[in-house]
């Protein structure tokens, strides 16, 4: 079973980690919009071809995993179109609405090619393609001995795709939003000098958050996913607008977490927390001005 990629950023470097040597796979190459070096030495370490076209990286593979950012899905899958033949899986793991995944799924499928919703419920190290997953597509239920078999944890939805895509979205609307707000009530308390104060009573309110080292986290992973993180609450957004609720909110959202990704990255857990909120407070503003 011959698997490449298209999109070779953290997950798709996680899956292989843990996919080598599982059963039968066997992974070809990669592409990535991105002809960066840094990249491609990441593919070629693990074995991986890396190719300058879609076309190079798919020919001869028969499971093809979709890891792009979100805005990218759909060009993603439109780029391979010409390229796709019948039989051959192509593994959408794309943090995208619903109604993203169904559109992709119609232009893959009238290839001849198999389509899978599959939606990634945890961050992906350390357990890499072992991380719980929600699958939806006409043929998931056949694909799950093979899933098995390599030691994915998986869970089938339905056969209807976007089903699973629709949990994963739903539910980014409380897990990145909560790390958000909590990014921007600590940055605005350290602004007004009641840093001290709010994080108090707030752990008095929900001692069980685990204060301060839940800030510390939400602001880890804002600052070091944030951009990709926006990409996905952009799809949130989308996502509610489709139901008819308040997208907006999921907007707000992203816009949070872009600012926040455009801050330096930084080990915090080697840095005094007040310190460090007082610097990115101070890197915020600068990128507003």
């Amino acid at each position: 079973m011959k698997i490449a990629f298209i999109g070779y950023g953290e997950a798709a470097r996680a899956f292989t980690d843990t996919l080598k040597g599982k059963g039968e796979a066997e992974f070809t190459a990669a592409y990535d919009i991105l002809q960066d070096e840094s990249i491609a030495s990441e593919a070629r370490s693990r074995g991986l071809r890396f190719e300058a076209s879609v076309e190079a990286a798919i020919a001869d593979a028969d499971w093809i995993f979709a890891a792009v950012t979100a805005d990218q899905s759909l060009e993603a899958a439109k780029s391979a179109l010409a390229y796709l033949k019948p039989g051959q899986l192509y593994i959408d793991i794309n943090s995208v609405s619903p109604g993203r995944k169904k559109e992709t799924a119609a232009l893959v499928e009238a290839t001849g090619a198999v389509y899978l919703d599959m939606a990634v419920m945890a961050p992906v190290h350390p357990r890499g393609h072992a991380t719980p997953v929600l699958l939806a597509g006409k043929t998931a239920k056949e694909l799950e001995p093979i899933l098995a078999a390599h030691g994915f944890a998986f869970e089938t939805v339905s056969e209807d795709v976007g089903d699973a895509t629709a949990i994963k979205m739903v539910r980014s609307m409380f897990v990145k939003g909560l790390e958000a707000l909590t990014v921007e009530v600590m940055l605005a308390a350290r602004s007004s000098g009641c840093l001290d104060r709010v994080m108090g009573s707030l752990a008095e309110t929900f001692p069980g958050l685990g204060w301060p080292k839940n800030v510390e986290y939400m602001f880890e992973r804002t600052l070091r996913h944030g951009i990709r993180r926006a990409a996905e609450m952009r799809e949130v957004a989308k996502t509610y607008d489709e139901i008819g609720l308040v997208g907006r909110l999921a907007d707000a959202i992203a816009d949070v977490q872009q600012n926040q990704g455009k801050v330096p990255a930084k080990d915090l857990s080697k840095i005094d927390l007040p310190d460090a909120i007082a610097e990115i407070v101070e890197q915020r503003l600068s990128l507003n001005k």
